[in-house]
């Protein structure tokens, strides 16, 4: 499956997350390679677990965990961008506190995964249509974790309205700060999956940071997403 991979040299400083706590890849999945993640939503033999989101308050639609092996594409993106988000991540890890270096590969970090028991996939394609959403939530799936994720949004702008990704900030003694984003299909958006740090006036402060999907007012809206440790 064809795709490209578009980062921008700023991406490195994290200049984007430290300022908004987001970043975005414009064109990181061509159209062709979209529609055929697109098409495996309807293998279940794909996918390790389907969730309903109603059933758990999560909020409607539905996602399902891709099982190992992953297919190709989603394998090589989630290779590829782990080393492209290594330096980025670990800046954040430092100025939040944290002393246990990120491996310097995927394959180190899911071992890593492996060894605190957890070995379950983690990467998921999502699907909603009229009505559905996500609530603002966390990606928390054990004690070793990875502090960025990705989503890739699959479906043309055009087959939906509504359902922009949705950030949230919320710090100490602080309103909580949303961001509604439209992404153009195949591009990605990085995110801080639990904290990030804030500059402060004693140095570093932690933010809690959420995702999730605003409502999908008519068609249905796909998405494909990337996380780069394993569940429990």
């Amino acid at each position: 499956m064809p795709f490209t991979v578009c980062f921008h040299e700023r991406m490195g400083t994290s200049e984007d997350l430290d300022r908004q706590g987001y970043t975005r890849l414009p064109q990181l999945l061509d159209p062709g390679a979209c529609e055929e993640l697109i098409a495996l939503f309807s293998r279940p033999e794909l996918f390790r677990k389907t969730i309903a989101m109603e059933e758990h308050a999560y909020g409607a639609g539905r996602y399902r965990y891709f099982d190992y092996p992953l297919p190709d594409a989603v394998e090589s993106l989630r290779e590829r961008l782990y080393r492209q988000l290594l330096p980025t991540a670990r800046s954040v890890c430092e100025r939040l506190g944290e002393t246990d270096a990120l491996p310097d590969s995927l394959g180190a970090m899911l071992q890593r995964c492996r060894e605190a028991g957890q070995a379950r996939a983690t990467p998921l394609l999502l699907h909603y249509t009229r009505d559905g959403y996500n609530r603002m939530h966390q990606d928390v799936y054990g004690a070793v974790s990875f502090p960025l994720q990705l989503t890739v949004l699959l479906s043309r702008p055009s087959d939906f309205e509504g359902g922009e990704f949705l950030v949230s900030e919320s710090r100490a003694r602080m309103q909580t700060r949303t961001e509604a984003i439209q992404l153009e299909q195949g591009e990605g958006i990085v995110v801080a999956n639990t904290l990030r740090p804030v500059a402060s006036k004693r140095g570093w402060a932690r933010a809690q940071m959420r995702h999730g999907v605003s409502r999908v007012r008519d068609g249905e809206r796909y998405a494909l997403g990337i996380l780069f440790h394993d569940s429990e």
